[in-house]
């Protein structure tokens, strides 16, 4: 396992860092709250010991800011402190923090907090599940190429930007990190459609589209089925939600229901967002690409229409890193460029 030990004292850092070397993890080391943050970036470890007292950033404010960071996988953060009682642990808790160490440390304890960590970290081979069901659907579709990779960073670019923003409480780190594991499966009802429609090389008729519409309801059926099962499931909440409600439009002229506004869940409103603009920016036997400069000028004309003109107005405010995500995630076999 990949473990990230941050710590300002040098000599408790090596102690630490040769410990968990000898068990077999592998280590990276950052000396403050700050480096500790960057090293994360590349998702390589998951699993972060931190010590409590540190200039600068403590191991407090470490932890609240990786939970609202949106990081694409799940940190397990363990707090290294000599400080004990009930307050000073609520505290840690409250910022994020899975577990505690005494400082200083005992090596048997140690290894008996990372084996516990291992088997939360491993629990998250559910997002593999969920991302390989979408790519199950999709593979049906060979015109689709990177979409789902694409919309899952679309989605998580207008999140980041919504978090923190008023009206937007909802939008936390987690949120952050639900929306972008789930948002592979807008499209889940797709399987139900036959290959008739879902693969004709050409526009539909006024009955296939009806068909096609299907997709929606019967993606969110699927779905709530799971839930029902699993009624704790958050991520199947959203799932279902975004599966529904991403073709509704903000005037209420979408499907499958004709809700709008506010009434269309967060969470679909985002995916109406980045699914279009994955479609206008992708090629299809119909039609070539947009450029990226003319799809966001049709997305922004529809803004109060099609879309929640807040999204719009967090769409523009993202617009270059949503360039960056299709140039990077591009299909060889569709020059957008």
């Amino acid at each position: 396992m990949n473990i990230l030990i941050v710590e300002d004292n040098a000599v408790a850092l090596k102690m630490l860092q040769r410990a968990l070397e000898q068990a077999g993890h592998k280590v990276r080391t950052a000396g403050n709250g700050h480096e500790a943050l960057e090293a994360l970036a590349d998702g390589v470890c998951r699993l972060v010991i931190s010590d409590w007292e540190m200039p600068e950033m403590d191991g407090v404010e470490l932890c609240h800011c990786i939970r609202s960071a949106g990081l694409p996988g799940y940190v397990y953060f363990i707090l290294l402190t000599a400080r004990g009682g009930k307050t000073n642990m609520l505290e840690g808790l409250n910022a994020g923090a899975d577990d505690f160490i005494s400082k200083p440390f005992d090596q048997t304890e140690l290894l008996v907090k990372l084996r516990g960590a291992e088997r939360l970290l491993s629990l998250e081979s559910r997002e593999l599940t969920i991302f390989a069901m979408a790519k199950l659907a999709e593979s049906r579709d060979s015109d689709t190429g990177a979409h789902l990779e694409r919309v899952r960073l679309y989605c998580r670019l207008l999140a980041l930007d919504l978090c923190g923003r008023p009206g937007f409480a909802e939008v936390t780190g987690e949120y952050v990190r639900t929306i972008y594991l789930t948002s592979p499966l807008h499209d889940i009802g797709k399987v139900a459609i036959p290959d008739a429609i879902l693969l004709k090389p050409g526009r539909f008729t006024e009955q296939e589209f009806a068909i096609m519409k299907t997709h929606a309801l019967r993606g969110a059926e699927t779905l709530e089925a799971a839930l029902h099962e699993y009624p704790g499931a958050a991520f199947l909440q959203m799932a279902s939600q975004i599966a529904r409600t991403h073709h509704e439009r903000w005037d209420g002229t979408g499907y499958p229901h004709g809700i709008k506004g506010r009434d269309i869940p967060l969470c679909g409103r985002i995916m109406a967002v980045a699914d279009v603009y994955d479609a206008l920016t992708s090629k299809r036997v119909y039609k070539a690409p947009f450029a990226h400069a003319v799809a966001c000028a049709m997305i922004r004309e529809t803004s109060g229409s099609h879309f929640d003109p807040d999204l719009i107005d967090a769409f523009i405010r993202v617009e270059p890193a949503f360039a960056a995500a299709r140039e990077k995630h591009n299909d060889t076999a569709s020059n957008t460029a």
